[in-house]
């Protein structure tokens, strides 16, 4: 990456380290577990076979992949992420005939081709910006006249038990992780409507809405209630939470979110709810 904004140095360090590392590990479950916002995402953006699109953000390339291959040889899909082991695995996924490219980068400083991108996208990429309206100012360069905005990023925390009950029990085992302030860089950063719609105004989008999406995520991916206690543990804040803890710290942590969700339990899936927020703009 040849260069970087400053102040995204922490989230560049944290994505190119062992938590990187472990998302990418998990890459084949996540994508899965979030193939329903994918599906939300493609719907609301309709691509066109001569579309060109930046995915930001792209992670492993599961957005980037899935437009690719809806557009024809004359659009064009860029997955641009600071990961480096994250698009490693985009590149080794991505088949060779599509339209695609990935390139790792800051989204807040790179110097895309001016007026050149129908769409910018992301599936939960937007929402670690440190300043998020210098990041979308620079976006919205790329875009041609009246291109589109379309992304999804989490409502509040409340709204998604999926990723916030599990985390709660996991507190009677461990201390709780220190406040995150509701405008640092973070997955609930985009939860506030007032906030997302005023950075999008001062990066000089028009047109703003925020359309809520009640969903459901199988944290078991079809694979029973042990998969679920496990994943539940693997990635996000209970992961973080149980970082430095002894193994057997671990396991009563698990065992007791294995209780939690077990009531929740549907043949080999567990299904619990959460919410996005699919975002649209115009440049």
């Amino acid at each position: 990456m040849d260069v970087a904004h400053q102040a995204n140095a922490d989230q560049i360090a944290y994505w190119n380290g062992p938590n990187g590392r472990r998302w990418t590990d998990r890459q084949a479950s996540q994508d899965v577990l979030l193939a329903p916002v994918l599906q939300l995402l493609i719907d609301r953006i309709g691509p066109k076979a001569t579309d060109r699109i930046v995915d930001i953000g792209c992670g492993c390339g599961a957005t980037s992949i899935a437009l690719a291959e809806r557009v024809s040889s004359s659009g064009f899909v860029l997955g641009v992420d600071i990961s480096a082991p994250m698009l490693e695995r985009a590149r080794q996924l991505a088949p060779k005939r599509l339209p695609l490219d990935f390139v790792q980068a800051d989204a807040t400083v790179y110097p895309f081709a001016p007026a050149s991108f129908d769409f910018l996208v992301s599936r939960f990429g937007v929402m670690f910006f440190a300043e998020p309206v210098l990041s979308f100012a620079n976006l919205r360069k790329a875009l041609r006249p009246k291109g589109r905005v379309v992304f999804a990023c989490w409502r509040e925390p409340k709204e998604n038990p999926w990723m916030m009950a599990p985390l709660q029990v996991v507190y009677r085992h461990v201390p709780r992780l220190p406040q995150v302030g509701p405008e640092d860089p973070g997955p609930f950063a985009f939860a506030g409507e007032e906030r997302v719609t005023r950075i999008l105004r001062e990066a000089g989008y028009a047109d703003v809405a925020m359309e809520p999406c009640n969903i459901s995520l199988d944290i078991a991916i079809g694979r029973g209630l042990d998969a679920a206690a496990d994943a539940a543990l693997e990635i996000g804040p209970s992961a973080r939470a149980l970082e430095g803890h002894p193994p057997e710290v671990r396991a009563a942590a698990r065992g007791s979110v294995r209780e939690l969700l077990t009531p929740y339990v549907r043949g080999d899936t567990v299904p619990l709810p959460g919410s996005i927020w699919i975002v649209t703009a115009r440049a």
